[in-house]
């Protein structure tokens, strides 16, 4: 070991004089313990969140859509939609037609964007299928030969029809609560494509039975969204063969907006594309601003933990001023002695520093497996608090905290250096 090592680290470990040095010392070591560890669990957090919402936003809708510019539908969709399957990069498409509309049970009510699909294609491009109750999606599988249209229901309180007779729906989890609806239960959608009459619009209503429900832990999605089969949705909408939107999948979310453009193009004139990076950007910009002023406030714990290692240090010297002159009447340079104080901030700094680094990685490891911080839903769109630690963030977090504890020793190391021996053993 080297001479400046070993000496700092008999300092370190020596018993002092005066008692508050050894508190201050210790309370530097916890103090960065602290703000390493905080650190550590906050970009485990902002990581988490990101993650999540990324996932399940990706995972809950198409990664590009294609719909018209002038919003009248999709025509003649069965051939755009082979001749698109080919476009390069494209992984899987669906068709679809939405609408918002207003679906209710008794005097339960509650507003949702109602989508038409195709079982089997939908769940090549969207997670939120896979989630459903059993029999969900059997239920809304094309009929192979036309049993009972879905009814219309100019007064709806007045009639009562067998749920089983029923075109069926699939609602989010929330919503289904909402209106206080079942699995097999009669549920009234009200859409705004009603009859022209010399009254006015009349909206159109239609009983579905509820086939299931899907819960995918995003609040948007299970508290506002609900599906129909393909067929049912272009009746309850008066829209013959039309499509709202095709959805695609592709093979890489980074090119996403390229091959949203070579899909734009492939399509023809009167076509627009949107993709997820689009559409959620704001979103992800905000929490990326989020982990950067987290970052910032929580390293001020580090800053608070610097200081006291400059305060221990100073005292330190004052301590050791005596020995400083004997080290240096023997032939110890300036040099040597600035590098014992440095070598010592090091040293609290490097073991705050693991500690931290342990006890965050740790925090951070049992928060994502145990799941015990429970949020709601219906403010943060999760349910659970994730945690996502990565190794990189551990890399800054300690190249920052060493960076910032090493400054604070430049002052009194460089005090120690200039002691003079003779004006310091004068009196001794």
């Amino acid at each position: 070991m080297r001479f400046e090592l070993y000496v700092a680290a008999r300092y370190l470990k020596a018993k002092r004089r005066q008692a508050v040095v050894g508190v201050v010392t210790a309370i530097s070591i916890a103090g960065v313990t602290a703000g390493v560890a905080a650190l550590i669990i906050a970009l485990a957090i902002t990581n988490g969140m990101r993650r999540d919402l990324q996932d399940k936003l990706i995972g809950s809708s198409a990664h590009v859509q294609l719909m018209q510019m002038d919003g009248r539908g999709i025509p003649d969709w069965q051939a755009l939609l082979a001749r698109l399957r080919a476009v390069p990069h494209v992984v899987a498409a669906s068709p679809g037609l939405y609408e918002q509309v207003l679906v209710a049970r008794g005097a339960r009510d509650g507003g949702a964007l109602i989508e038409g699909i195709l079982p089997d294609d939908e769940r090549t491009v969207s997670d939120l299928l896979t989630k459903a109750t059993p029999g969900a999606v059997q239920a809304l599988e094309p009929q192979v030969a036309p049993r009972v249209a879905p009814q219309v229901d100019p007064q709806p309180a007045s009639v009562n029809p067998q749920s089983a007779e029923l075109p069926p729906i699939v609602l989010g989890s929330d919503l289904a609560d909402t209106i206080g609806a079942i699995a097999g239960d009669s549920v009234l959608v009200i859409s705004p494509q009603g009859e022209m009459t010399p009254v006015g619009v009349i909206p159109k209503y239609v009983r579905f039975r509820l086939a299931g429900t899907f819960h995918s832990g995003f609040y948007q999605y299970d508290a506002q969204m609900g599906f129909l089969r393909l067929a049912d949705a272009q009746r309850l909408f008066d829209e013959p063969d039309v499509l709202s939107v095709i959805s695609f999948k592709v093979d890489n979310l980074n090119h996403a907006p390229q091959i949203a453009h070579a899909i734009e193009q492939a399509a023809g004139p009167g076509y627009m594309t949107t993709n997820w990076t689009d559409e959620n950007r704001e979103l992800f910009r905000a929490l990326k601003l989020e982990q950067i002023v987290t970052f910032i406030v929580i390293a001020l714990i580090v800053i608070v933990a610097a200081l006291n290692i400059l305060i221990a240090l100073t005292m330190m010297v004052m301590e050791k001023t005596r020995d400083i002159a004997v080290m240096m009447s023997f032939g110890v340079t300036p040099g040597q002695v600035r590098r014992i104080f440095l070598l010592q901030g090091l040293l609290i700094s490097v073991v705050g520093t693991a500690l931290g680094l342990v006890l965050g990685y740790l925090a951070s490891w049992a928060g994502g497996h145990y799941h015990f911080i429970h949020l709601s839903a219906d403010v943060y769109s999760i349910d659970t608090l994730p945690f996502a630690p990565r190794v990189l963030d551990g890399v800054v977090v300690a190249a920052v905290s060493i960076g910032i504890s090493i400054l604070a020793t430049l002052y009194p190391s460089s005090s120690a250096a200039k002691v003079l021996p003779a004006e310091a053993l004068r009196y001794e």
